[in-house]
């Protein structure tokens, strides 16, 4: 074997990937972290569920590198008259597949291939259904309809509508496969041969972020891609144009007001503030409060009304301002937080948890309009909280606007996000003493927590929930810190 279907896919999106994907199989950067793990944690229970549709189905168990066991039994469940074969396994021209499950027709049989997405996405899923394609036909397997099965995003916990559907992508496939034989070949011929030297482009972030961005991107603060809203295809249109750095931006490009302000900051190597500032701060009454989510999100959905992928509350942090204090801006702070326990349905409790701890704040602070999306996700969940969630949905104020629009520090390096702003604007206050540091992160940890705690001993869950109430809290003390930092430069601004 020298390629398989995801070495395929691996390739087709960069040679040099492949390279080092196959060439360094050990590479830090190709070591699951938890987060790509529970990825793949829930494709397979997708993949399990799909299963259910296909009674008689057979299951090819051997080890996964065990070809030879798996391409034998494979062609006996063919021979015994299966209905339908899960991960059947097939070698052709020196690339292995095992489709996800091959529903036999009449005189034929159906390729079926699970993601565990919402949609098909043709750049992604359409060069991995292809190369099974090929590999069945020259493995001499009449396969005359090919289909994406995933979860359906109109699905609705508990059983409103079917969880998963399939799409026929036949036609999209055989458009591809003329380019399977020359992708193959020039696959193999690379892997022989020394690393091959790809320039960075599109390929590095479609159809996924590539593991080994580091490698091949510089580390220059001033990249061009740093450059605020750019995105990853304007970043390639102005790499194609030459425009490698910030400061080769020609006079003549038209940008917008937050982009001129970021370039001004760096060339005068200072922050920049707006006399506007003063003014974007009014909305934000004291007594001020300081709320932050964290949610939890499952391929399939576990609690009622939420679709897949549906984002759930699950724990809140909030700081609120409580009269003369020892603190620097005079102030003293209470603080409340709450996180779920156990697998059921949290949001009742985390609603009432939270409309009783906000309710002597006359405006709420968030970074983001995230905060109020979930609210309105209450309101629908719990319709007899939905007056006092409207109360609190009319005291929010965000303050992600007010620094895009009035802010800006050589540091942010184009982003506003509450961490890249942070260290900037307040030196003295990271995240860099936690051990959770990141969203996604903690919403695994979440649901690690809720539905799987019969597997962590007692001692780890106890660390887990710490460490989550730690992170949550340190989001809303940030925003403390941030609204001070402003507070203290908008005095000095002209009226």
């Amino acid at each position: 074997m020298t390629l398989s279907k995801s070495r395929f896919t691996t390739g087709h999106q960069c040679e040099k990937l492949l390279w080092w994907t196959v060439h360094e199989p050990n590479a830090a950067e190709l070591q699951p972290d938890k987060v790509l793990q529970d990825l793949f944690d829930q494709g397979r229970q997708v993949g399990e569920l799909a299963r259910l549709d296909f009674p008689g189905g057979v299951l090819i168990e051997h080890p996964h590198r065990d070809y030879a066991a798996r391409l034998a039994s494979t062609q006996a469940a063919i021979a015994s008259g299966a209905p339908a074969i899960f991960e059947a396994s097939f070698l052709a021209d020196g690339v292995f597949v095992a489709v996800d499950v091959l529903a036999r027709e009449k005189d034929s049989w159906t390729l079926i291939e699970v993601k565990s997405s919402s949609s098909f996405k043709e750049d992604e899923h359409l060069p991995d259904a292809a190369v099974q394609a090929w590999v069945l036909n020259r493995a001499g397997i009449p396969v005359t309809r090919i289909e994406l099965m995933h979860l359906n995003k109109e699905y609705r916990h508990p059983n409103q509508g079917t969880l998963l559907v399939r799409e026929d992508i036949t036609e999209l496939v055989h458009a591809f496969l003329p380019q399977v034989p020359g992708i193959v070949e020039r696959l193999a011929r690379m892997l022989d041969g020394p690393l091959p030297t790809i320039p960075i482009g599109a390929q590095c972030h479609e159809p996924r972020e590539c593991a080994f961005l580091d490698r091949c991107w510089p580390d220059d603060p001033l990249h061009i891609r740093h450059l605020y809203n750019v995105g990853p295809k304007k970043t390639i249109q102005y790499l194609g144009k030459g425009i490698h750095s910030i400061s080769d931006i020609p006079p003549t490009q038209k940008l917008g007001f937050t982009e001129r302000r970021q370039l001004k900051a760096i060339a005068e190597q200072r922050i920049i503030v707006e006399p506007t500032l003063r003014q974007a701060l009014e909305p934000f009454e004291s007594p001020l409060g300081y709320l932050d989510f964290e949610t939890v999100a499952r391929a399939v959905p576990v609690w009622d009304g939420l679709a897949p992928w549906g984002a759930a509350v699950a724990q809140f942090s909030y700081h609120e301002e409580r009269g003369p204090g020892t603190g620097e801006s005079g102030l003293g702070y209470v603080h409340h937080e709450w996180l779920a326990e156990g697998p059921g349905d949290p949001r009742r409790e985390l609603a009432e948890r939270m409309i009783e701890a906000t309710a002597g704040a006359r405006r709420i602070v968030t970074y983001s309009a995230y905060e109020k999306t979930r609210l309105k996700d209450l309101q629908r969940l719990v319709p007899e909280l939905a007056q006092p969630l409207e109360e609190m949905i009319g005291k929010l104020v965000d303050l992600l606007p007010v620094m895009r629009n009035n802010v800006y520090h050589p540091d942010f390096r184009g982003s506003f996000s509450l961490k890249n702003v942070l260290q900037p604007m307040v030196p003295e206050l990271s995240y860099n003493d936690l051990v959770i540091v990141d969203g996604r992160v903690a919403s695994v940890e979440i649901a690690r927590l809720l539905f799987h705690a019969h597997k962590i001993p007692p001692a780890e869950r106890d660390r887990v929930r710490q460490d989550l109430l730690d992170y949550c809290k340190r989001d809303t003390w940030a925003t403390v810190r941030l609204m001070q930092r402003l507070r203290d430069l908008a005095p000095n601004l002209p009226s």
